[in-house]
């Protein structure tokens, strides 16, 4: 019997407490403690019967360990009571300390509440401290710091000498509560890490296969790959490349990464290569190759962003669309280009004469009726001495003028407009067939783009039709031009063995702002007709 003269019988418990509180830090698992923490309440502090009811995240207590009968733990463990109904237990009694105990006299009100119990059935109290089958001894568990959350609850249940427990084994359960609730706090926390180091090993695993993957697909991705690095004094630098860039490009890998991109790329492309590794996405140019030739690739980009730092790397997939564009180019110089010539066709002559006409003619007079002080090549809104025209859609526009009286040189640089017809040319066709025919428009071709300057412009305006732009030429400039080219034509030119001749007449018209395009070219039509009228007729026979 328990009494505070008999200090040996406290010291027997607190062996006992001291034992069973070195089993609980042995414990390997929270279900391990938790059961080793109802075992030690019959082993070590002298009760039959011990429960943990521990609290599940939703706030509810489970029944997690009983000890002490097999029948009463197969009858309540893994059952829950509510959190409101162990608020109204911790709430009503006697308190010793932190324990709860509830007599038999108030304990009836609990019979019908959900929390799980067992009931024995003993007779009444025969003196004062005797234990009653229905009464009960909660230790609440909670964990340390200042918000003393609750854990859980320890009930216990017919202790040994069938006595309710004295000042000393109050002490000792409360004392045993605490050391379970740290034991219960540490079994979670090696529990959570045990969680957290599994799921970073998984996590690390699928880090390492998803490298690997990346790795593989780079490596060995049928097109073109490269990793460039974002931002700092290196921006751009290519890190990385996979073979197929490398082949593409004829370059090992080794020396690629001495480049970056705007290294490689073609001088006219710059603009779309710094506009695409900006904003990320897609673009086409070319990247120059070892022996000096330039190759068209279509560059996918996708930055690689972190979440602290921001942008860190561009990965940049190239795919080889060389055939591609080679076939666009292709059907693009068709469209704009004569089929058996190959010089620019009537549509590109009026694209590229239409480009240097605006609508406003330069003579263009303000409202003080001041024209234009300079006679050539200023830009509008640029120059003025006086007030300037009404700024609109043609500022900035280089004036396109024309020599003063066309045909005399005034000092005036314009773009001349050659207009030239084939004299005899029908005859060829007639008497030697249309093979003939071509072979000679072939020849004329030639010989017109090889009396003309590189800037200047040759086109075959249909059947044996030409004509020339020539920027930057005076009056006598463009009538020598077309002496020139008069005298290339006529010389005899050799088909299958037979020589065939052509004369030429040439009309001369002026580009002017203001003019349309066909209003261009009708002029230089109709100079071509008055030359060609006015000149002697053996001049424009065939031979």
């Amino acid at each position: 019997m328990e009494t505070e003269s008999e200090p040996y019988v406290r010291l027997a418990t607190l062996r006992q407490l001291h034992q069973v509180v070195a089993d609980l830090n042995t414990a390997r698992s929270l279900a391990d403690t938790l059961q080793t923490v109802a075992d030690g309440v019959v082993a070590g502090l002298n009760y039959e019967l011990a429960c943990v009811n521990l609290v599940r995240p939703d706030g509810d207590l489970v029944v997690a360990a009983f000890a002490g009968s097999t029948a009463a733990e197969a009858l309540i463990t893994g059952r829950v009571g509510s959190r409101e109904s162990w608020e109204r237990r911790l709430s009503m009694g006697v308190a010793w300390g932190d324990l709860r105990f509830i007599p038999h006299t108030e304990g009836w009100v609990l019979i019908e509440d959900d929390v799980p119990q067992w009931h024995t059935e003993g007779p009444a109290p025969r003196f004062e401290d005797e234990w009653h089958p229905h009464d009960r001894l909660y230790a609440p568990m909670y964990a340390s710091g200042s918000k003393r959350e609750l854990l859980g609850v320890i009930s216990v249940d017919r202790p040994r000498n069938g006595r309710h427990p004295g000042p000393w084994g109050q002490e000792a359960l409360q004392m045993y509560a605490s050391q379970s609730a740290i034991a219960i706090s540490n079994a979670r926390l090696r529990a959570n890490m045990q969680r957290a180091l599994v799921r970073l090993e998984r996590e690390q695993q699928a880090l390492r296969a998803s490298e690997e993957s990346f790795r593989q697909a780079f490596e060995y991705a049928p097109s073109g790959m490269a990793i460039a690095e974002m931002g700092g004094d290196q921006h751009g630098r290519l890190l990385r490349t996979n073979d197929a860039l490398c082949r593409l490009l004829g370059r090992p890998a080794s020396v690629m990464r001495r480049y970056s991109f705007a290294d490689l790329v073609h001088p006219e492309d710059i603009g779309t290569l710094l506009r695409t590794s900006a904003e990320g996405g897609r673009a086409e140019l070319r990247l120059g190759r070892r022996d000096g030739t330039y190759v068209w690739v279509s560059l996918r980009n996708s930055v690689v962003a972190d979440t602290a730092d921001g942008p860190r790397f561009l990965l940049t997939h190239v795919e080889d669309i060389e055939e591609r564009k080679r076939h666009e180019l292709q059907l693009a110089h068709r469209a704009s280009h004569d089929a058996l010539t190959g010089l620019p066709n009537s549509a590109e002559l009026r694209s590229r004469l239409s480009a240097r006409l605006c609508e406003r003619p330069y003579a263009a007079q303000v409202e003080d009726d001041t024209p234009y002080p300079s006679p050539y090549g200023h830009e509008h809104g640029f120059g003025f001495d006086t007030a300037p025209p009404v700024s609109g859609p043609y500022d900035h526009h280089v004036h396109t003028v024309a020599p003063a009286g066309g045909d005399v040189d005034d000092g005036t640089k314009g773009l001349a407009v050659l207009f030239c017809d084939l004299d005899g040319f029908k005859s060829i066709n007639d008497r030697f067939g249309h093979h003939t025919g071509d072979a000679v428009l072939i020849e004329v071709a030639r010989r017109l783009t090889t009396g003309v300057r590189d800037g200047d412009t040759v086109a075959r305006l249909g059947g044996d039709e030409f004509v020339v732009l020539a920027d930057g030429l005076g009056a006598a400039d463009a009538a020598d031009l077309a002496v020139r080219l008069r005298n290339a034509i006529i010389p005899p030119i050799r088909v299958d063995g037979r020589a065939v001749r052509v004369g030429a007449s040439f009309g001369i018209g002026w580009a002017e702002c203001g003019m349309s395009v066909e209003e261009v070219l009708n002029s230089a039509d109709q100079r071509m007709y008055i030359e060609k009228r006015s000149r002697a007729k053996v001049h424009r026979r065939a031979g």
